[in-house]
């Protein structure tokens, strides 16, 4: 079974880097370009695990957030930020984010905190 995990980021040139990326290792990926196509895309869309960009223009990471964890409760949430921004972060972790990645992040770091992330979900 292939697991399906959504890239929302604002930038299209991250998009095409995470889908080439974890398309490579076998994950099946949709993207979204910003919060309402995310929250459109995953009522359609069982998705396991979300890589969700903290400041994008429009809806914001946090306001995502909050609203993709009321449709799937159960997926999976990773922030990505390129700021440490320490208050941010603890928001998200209470509304329900699973952990973060800093941008610029390590390719070989995303495919194993994805892995470790969606193994102990499924465990």
């Amino acid at each position: 079974m292939h697991r399906k995990i959504m890239v929302v980021d604002d930038r299209w040139g991250i998009r095409k880097l995470l889908s080439e990326v974890l398309q490579g290792v076998g994950y099946q990926v949709i993207t979204a370009s910003g919060g309402k196509e995310a929250l459109e895309l995953v009522k359609e869309h069982a998705v396991d695990l979300i890589l969700l960009d903290m400041k994008m223009s429009g809806m914001d990471g946090l306001e995502t957030l909050t609203l993709l964890k009321k449709i799937r409760p159960q997926a999976v949430v990773l922030i990505m930020t390129a700021y440490e921004e320490v208050e941010g972060l603890k928001e998200a972790s209470r509304r329900g984010a699973a952990g973060y990645i800093s941008k610029p992040f390590d390719i070989e770091e995303i495919k194993s905190l994805i892995a470790a992330k969606l193994q102990a979900e499924s465990a």
